[in-house]
């Protein structure tokens, strides 16, 4: 039973009377973290810092081919038909400067969160330190942020105490939707079971309209990020209007107030920074050099995770039904920026290599946060062995613009009843339902001291 199969992408208009039968996994923790070989746990500073160096130095190099660049775009040295294609030609260059330097910069993110989990360095302290350093200079409250990240990770999937992403159930929905009427539809979503007439209801209370629908993944990529630090957006419902730069929050306990302020102590410093910045050099160097590319890191985030814990083919499970393996395997591996053909493919290798892999590893880095991008290739492809072998792929479409888009349409809410529920779209159809087999379930969690 694979997780992605596109052969069974559900004809609305058709005679298909079911829709795919998933069967949940009753896989153990024992049974995802014996494949990995034993060196995948190693973690190495002085190899985890190199990739710091690196993405400085590919920054510092994408700067500098910029500013030497920029002069020669002027009449000396080019010779344009009407003046304004000078400016277009700057802004065009320091467009390509800020979209290169956003990757780069989401790779130093990524590391900074790859600090949140120990997997920089076997030393605690090197980690926070570090972790703090790169997360207050992305103008991420690291400690804030690694404490709900790592409630993310024992909970993925689980409806009521995962951290971020948590589909809305339709009556949770701002939408107001239809209530659940057994004698128009059936709880799964069955498509030839939701009437016709309660189809085009959902479709009109969702405001199911393309141009709806673009705007909304333009907001939510550009800001949907420090939204979500600052009021806790696609989290809990119960939390709503939470922020992570408050150590009364309520997802932190009093035992973690000066990690809180610690974590705010870095981010008044960035905002100081920036600020002085602007003042002294000039807002337009600071936005050139360092808003744009960040606005891009921003974007890239928001854009990765979304997609990796999104999709009508990703259950989510409630209490009676989680386990920390279920949990772990509801995400998807996917190519940032893949596709078809040479140019996907080289535009696939780009995105990868700039963000260490973290889009195309996350099911191995939910099963075993721990091991470092740098062996998280070799643990998942082991990892990929093992669930192929029960009969599941964790293989996601290519994580691009278009399949943001693709996934909005398709996930709009999901059932307030249902052990195991998977998204429906704004026609309240789905793609899959979840079926469990006879045999018992390992119930291997993850306590949180």
């Amino acid at each position: 039973m694979s997780l992605v199969d596109n052969a069974s992408l559900i004809q609305r208009d058709g005679d298909e009377d079911e829709i795919e039968k998933w069967t949940v996994p009753d896989l153990t923790v024992k049974d995802l973290l014996s494949v990995i070989p034993a060196h995948c746990w190693e973690r190495s500073t002085l190899r985890s810092a190199s990739y710091v160096v690196w993405d400085f130095f590919l920054l510092g190099l994408f700067l500098t081919a910029t500013l030497h660049a920029e002069p020669y775009i002027a009449p000396a040295y080019i010779g344009f038909p009407h003046p304004a294609l000078y400016s277009l030609a700057r802004f065009s260059l320091w467009s390509i400067y800020g979209f290169g330097a956003g990757l780069v910069g989401t790779g130093l993110w990524i590391i900074a969160h790859e600090c949140g989990h120990g997997a920089f360095s076997k030393s605690r302290t090197i980690n926070h330190v570090v972790g703090w350093f790169l997360h207050s200079g992305l103008g991420v409250p690291y400690h804030s942020w690694r404490i709900t990240h790592a409630k993310h990770h024992a909970y993925n999937g689980h409806l009521t105490l995962d951290q971020v992403f948590v589909p809305r159930t339709r009556s949770e929905h701002s939408a107001s939707l239809p209530a659940f009427d057994s004698a128009r539809e059936d709880l799964d979503g069955t498509p030839s079971k939701v009437q016709k007439a309660l189809q085009e209801e959902l479709r009109e209370a969702l405001h199911d309209a393309p141009l709806v629908a673009m705007a909304y993944c333009a907001v939510v990529l550009l800001f949907g990020w420090p939204w979500y630090l600052l009021a806790n957006v696609s989290g809990q419902r119960k939390h709503k209007g939470a922020s992570h730069f408050s150590p009364k929050a309520p997802f932190f306990a009093p035992t973690q107030s000066n990690q809180i302020l610690i974590s705010d102590f870095g981010i008044i410093i960035w905002l100081g920074a920036l600020i002085s910045w602007a003042y002294l050099r000039g807002a337009s160097e600071m936005i050139k050099i360092y808003l744009v590319p960040y606005l891009w890191v921003n974007h890239w985030i928001v854009l990765i995770t979304f997609l990796q814990h999104t999709d009508p083919i990703v259950p989510h499970y409630r209490a009676s039904s989680f386990t920390f393996p279920r949990g772990a395997l509801s995400t998807l591996d996917r190519n940032l920026l893949g596709g078809d053909g040479f140019f996907g493919k080289i535009t696939g290798w780009i995105g990868a290599t700039t963000t260490h892999g973290i889009s195309e590893t996350h099911v191995a880095h939910h099963v075993a946060s721990k091991i470092p991008h740098y062996h998280a290739w070799e643990a998942s492809a082991a990892l990929k062995v093992r669930l192929a072998s029960a009969g599941y792929s964790f293989e996601g479409r290519p994580g691009t613009w278009g399949e943001i888009y693709r996934v909005w349409n398709a996930c709009k809410f999901v059932e307030d009843e249902g052990d195991v529920v998977f998204y429906k779209d704004a026609r309240g159809i789905a793609r899959r339902a979840a079926v469990f087999s006879d045999n018992n379930v390992s119930d291997s969690g993850v306590e949180l001291q």
